[in-house]
């Protein structure tokens, strides 16, 4: 969608930024913890690398898959709606027209202005009018779920790079010296 505005809103990029947040989140403290546990038990740099990688591989897809059917959800939810409406205008456009004036109004807007308004709206495009003044949809805030997915997935990775650089940086005394700390907590 082209915008004619000179300044970079950032709304447009909420649903990849939440979900590469959480993502990042949970790839540090997911595979920190994994490490952890794995490092009372007295396991080796090697296997701590390995079970590293796995949480790694296995948190990434999680995270990806569970965003997607989130956002899909959503996705769904969004066209459901849509398409209740397109039924709403093609049965009754008058009480559509009537319901986005009452909008306008209670928007700040004189009841004559707000018809107006909702008049030139409806005749340029009817459903885009109620999908953004009604529902909330808009196509800058409109959820994508292969967007959210690679962001969770590709945030977690990065996260978990953390927990896996400490183990591949650490001297095997630190980390048998570690070991013993939690095993004594």
């Amino acid at each position: 969608m082209y915008s004619h505005h000179s300044e970079k809103h950032y709304m447009s990029r909420a649903g990849w930024l939440r979900a590469a947040v959480l993502g990042a989140n949970d790839g540090i403290i997911s595979v920190t913890s994994l490490i952890t546990g794995m490092a009372a038990s007295g396991a080796s740099s090697q296997t701590l690398l390995i079970a590293c990688v796995a949480g790694l591989i296995s948190g990434a897809s999680s995270m990806a898959a569970g965003e997607y059917i989130s956002v899909k959800s959503q996705v769904d939810i969004e066209n459901s709606d849509l398409n209740m409406e397109k039924r709403e205008l093609r049965r009754n456009p008058d009480a559509e027209l009537r319901e986005l004036t009452q909008i306008y109004i209670m928007r700040g807007l004189s009841p004559e202005l707000a018809r107006e308004v909702a008049a030139q709206l409806s005749a340029h495009n009817a459903l885009e009018a109620h999908a953004r003044d009604e529902i909330g949809i808009h196509a800058n805030t409109a959820a994508k779920p292969l967007q959210a997915a690679g962001s969770s997935a590709l945030a977690f990775s990065l996260g978990a790079l953390f927990p896996m650089f400490s183990i591949l940086l650490s001297p095997e005394y630190l980390i048998s010296t570690s070991a013993m700390i939690v095993r004594v907590c």
